[in-house]
């Protein structure tokens, strides 16, 4: 499983839930509700990183967890 930051919101526009991946320009996906987006992107995560493999293209790190203390 991979541990990129994903974005989930209502377009009004395309009357669907967008989910974006920051890290992974242009990697994104949509679903009519929250958990179809969040499985659509996942999906799309996949992809992105079989597809930059393949053509030799730098994959990304996902961004590093910061925990903070009181």
């Amino acid at each position: 499983m991979h541990k990129y930051e994903i974005i989930i919101y209502w377009s009004k526009e395309d009357s669907a839930f967008i989910a974006e991946v920051p890290e992974l320009p242009g990697c994104m996906a949509h679903g009519i509700t929250h958990e179809e987006a969040l499985g659509n992107v996942k999906e799309a995560i996949q992809l992105w990183i079989d597809t930059a493999k393949e053509f030799g293209d730098p994959v990304p790190a996902p961004k590093e967890e910061k925990l903070y203390f009181a």
